[in-house]
């Protein structure tokens, strides 16, 4: 009788990751309708390496790659998050509430959304409402590789046999670089995408970039 419970209480289930191939498979098929239709045929490298003004379609490519970062960022972190908060989790629609990765996902969502729009409310504010349109053509080629690196990432976690605990601080210390690199590409583009003046860098950089990032982290980790 002992044996029996024994061995029933080290019974494991496997996990089910469709959802995650399924996630992974839609985000490989919008980049292929980016390339294919919106950015007309264009190969790797001729996206990546186009200049601002040989460019069309920039809003879409944007939006484009803006959804599969938060597909994959959310992917990526959901399994970490501790729990979603009950407020939210007694929500439901039609029977159905939030998961973990449904939660994140959105959180991820609004906190593009909210930094997109406060980005062109402080271009348009100091008077450099023309550099937003190349701002977000230019980060649109920074995000597009980031994306690629986040696919990989998903599909280590989810279908290798890793320490998932462990991982957690190699992720932190990647979105770090990822960030100090994303900073001093934004700073030192040839583009000259961020204001002239010093100040209105420093105001973008503290505001724009480092506090929605510290409120997206105390949302989904606190």
């Amino acid at each position: 009788m002992l044996l029996s419970q024994n061995i029933t209480n080290h019974i494991r289930i496997p996990e089910n990751n469709d959802w995650v191939i399924f996630i992974l498979l839609g985000c490989i098929f919008l980049y292929l309708f980016m390339m294919n239709i919106v950015e007309r045929e264009a190969n790797l490298k001729d996206f990546l390496l186009q200049k601002y003004f040989d460019a069309s379609n920039n809003l879409p490519s944007w939006v484009i790659t803006s959804c599969v970062i938060a597909l994959t960022l959310s992917v990526l972190i959901s399994q970490y998050i501790p729990t979603v908060p009950k407020y939210i989790a007694d929500l439901q629609v039609l029977g159905y509430q939030l998961n973990k990765f449904g939660f994140c996902l959105i959180c991820v969502v609004l906190f593009y959304l909210v930094k997109s729009g406060l980005g062109f409310l402080f271009y348009q504010s100091i008077g450099d409402g023309k550099k937003w349109t190349i701002f977000y053509f230019t980060s649109t080629k920074f995000y597009f590789i980031l994306s690629f690196l986040l696919i990989i990432l998903c599909v280590t976690h989810y279908y290798f046999p890793v320490d998932r605990n462990k991982l957690f601080l190699y992720y932190f210390s990647f979105f770090a670089t990822v960030f100090i690199f994303k900073v001093f590409f934004y700073l030192f583009h040839k583009n000259n995408i961020l204001p002239e003046k010093w100040y209105y860098k420093f105001l973008y950089i503290c505001t724009l970039q480092i506090a929605p990032l510290l409120l997206l982290w105390k949302l989904l980790f606190f």
